[in-house]
């Protein structure tokens, strides 16, 4: 994360505020019948006509690349159902790479007011942000209509103030994938504690090869790491009060939790040069066998399933939780539903967009869709649905450790970035990125975190 982009930030929500002086769209966008889409015009003959003009919405998406072909497939089949169902509709599909649609276009576009029709979001922080501007559309009276309101495992991220700015497309959880014929061959077993998995780390790096593939040109990917450490050593609870002040980063065991992901670079689990290597390199240092262990989230695993990608690693590569500290100790785990889609408040104004907006979340919201994308591209659903339901939609054994990883949860928590500012995620990513590059001392990182955290805190006041 560029310093730069704390300005860029501060700009955007500046002119977001302007734009939103001016007066936004009406957000009560399912007040409306639910027909209002069908416009009808008299014929002469006292006949109704239904309205098949042409017209047009986009769906920004971030299905791009190979890891997310299942997706996208899925994705097009239900624009297909939709556009079938709406006279006249034409479906654009704008795929644009997750990060850059999050953090530069799509908040460019909020700050201009002129978001696409239908969007990926993520639901904390963002959604909210969006939605308080006046530039989401409210899907609280859709959900009523459609009866979906209550089958959600959570829509906590996504509401605000009692509405409905947003709907997840799925869960998922953080842990490890390891390489489980490797574990078998050195006659390994998978950690209860963390000692454990030093010990691990350090009999796989004694044999050659790296404990732990890692990525970090892209700060969130080792900051999975950092945030489930602190989460054990301060307590997934802390998180929650960086934002009211009741908390502060530089809690003596923040600092240790950041400590031991420090100690982890420096005993060189970790390959040499992480922080020039993309996402999809950490995933092939497993697939090539050059590493061990992988954090990442379960979403990570249609990559090691598909033989396209995963080659000959395909059945050989298994799951597990971050162990506790302490023996015994409850398993603490990142699990959320935070990333999904949203719409723009502009949909209103056109009824024919509406119900375009409403077919299309009639038709990508159901158990069907929500099981398709668990077995074809294990996405943990979210939507409620029964745990053996899931087990025995997807036989598959890395899927089936997943659901063991779920079973185990003691305690789950959201990612940090759903429960803080944009500015103190900059400076924490900028914090981690400096960690791994031997550049700073986990306390003064801290120090520099909390300070950009009572700087944020003090804006909103």
């Amino acid at each position: 994360m560029k310093k730069s982009l704390m300005l860029l930030m501060t700009l955007i929500f500046v002119a977001s505020a302007m734009l939103a002086g001016c007066g936004k769209s009406n957000s009560n966008g399912g007040n409306a019948p639910a027909n209002e889409g069908q416009t009808t015009t008299n014929n002469g003959g006292n006949e109704a006509k239904v309205n098949d003009e042409p017209f047009e919405i986009t769906i920004r998406h971030t299905q791009v690349g190979e890891s997310k072909k299942f997706r996208l497939a899925l994705l097009e089949d239900v624009v297909k159902k939709t556009q079938d169902a709406v006279p006249g509709l034409t479906i654009k599909l704008d795929a644009v790479e997750s990060e850059v649609n999050r953090k530069e276009k799509l908040r460019g576009e909020m700050a201009a007011g002129k978001p696409p029709e239908v969007f990926d979001v993520f639901g904390s922080p963002d959604a909210a942000l969006y939605a308080k501007e006046g530039l989401m559309l409210d899907l609280t009276p859709i959900l009523d209509e459609l009866g979906l309101k209550d089958k959600f495992t959570t829509l906590a991220p996504f509401t605000v103030d009692g509405k409905i700015y947003g709907l997840p497309i799925g869960g998922s959880i953080e842990g490890y994938f390891y390489n489980k014929e490797y574990f078998e061959q050195k006659s390994l077993k998978t950690p209860t504690t963390l000692d454990e998995l030093d010990k691990l780390a350090e009999a796989i790096k004694a044999d050659g090869k790296i404990p732990f593939a890692q990525s970090s040109k892209d700060a969130w990917i080792p900051l999975m790491t950092t945030n489930n450490l602190w989460s054990y050593y301060a307590g997934p609870e802390i998180t929650y009060g960086f934002k009211t002040g009741e908390t502060k980063w530089t809690d003596e065991n923040m600092v240790k939790a950041v400590a031991k992901h420090k100690e982890w670079v420096d005993k060189g689990y970790y390959k040499k040069g992480e922080l020039g290597f993309e996402y999809a390199d950490m995933r092939n240092q497993i697939i090539t066998g050059e590493a061990v262990m992988m954090m990442d989230g379960s979403w990570a695993n249609s990559v090691f399933r598909d033989p396209a990608q995963a080659g000959d690693m395909v059945g050989k590569i298994g799951f597990f939780n971050m162990p506790p500290v302490n023996a015994g100790d409850p398993v603490v785990v990142m699990q959320d539903a935070n990333n999904g889609y949203g719409f723009s408040a502009a949909v209103a104004e056109d009824p024919r967009k509406l119900q375009a907006v409403k077919e299309f979340i009639k038709n990508m919201w159901t158990d069907e869709m929500q099981l398709r994308g668990l077995k074809e591209d294990g996405v943990l659903p979210a939507m409620k649905m029964d745990l053996e339901q899931m087990k025995t939609t997807s036989d598959d054994a890395l899927m089936q450790d997943i659901f063991k990883a779920v079973s185990e949860i003691g305690t789950s928590f959201p990612a940090f970035d759903a429960l803080v500012q944009a500015e103190v995620n900059t400076a924490l990513s900028m914090g981690i990125q400096q960690i791994i590059g031997g550049e700073i001392e986990p306390a003064k990182m801290l120090e520099n975190v909390q300070a950009a955290q009572d700087t944020a805190n003090k804006a909103e006041q």
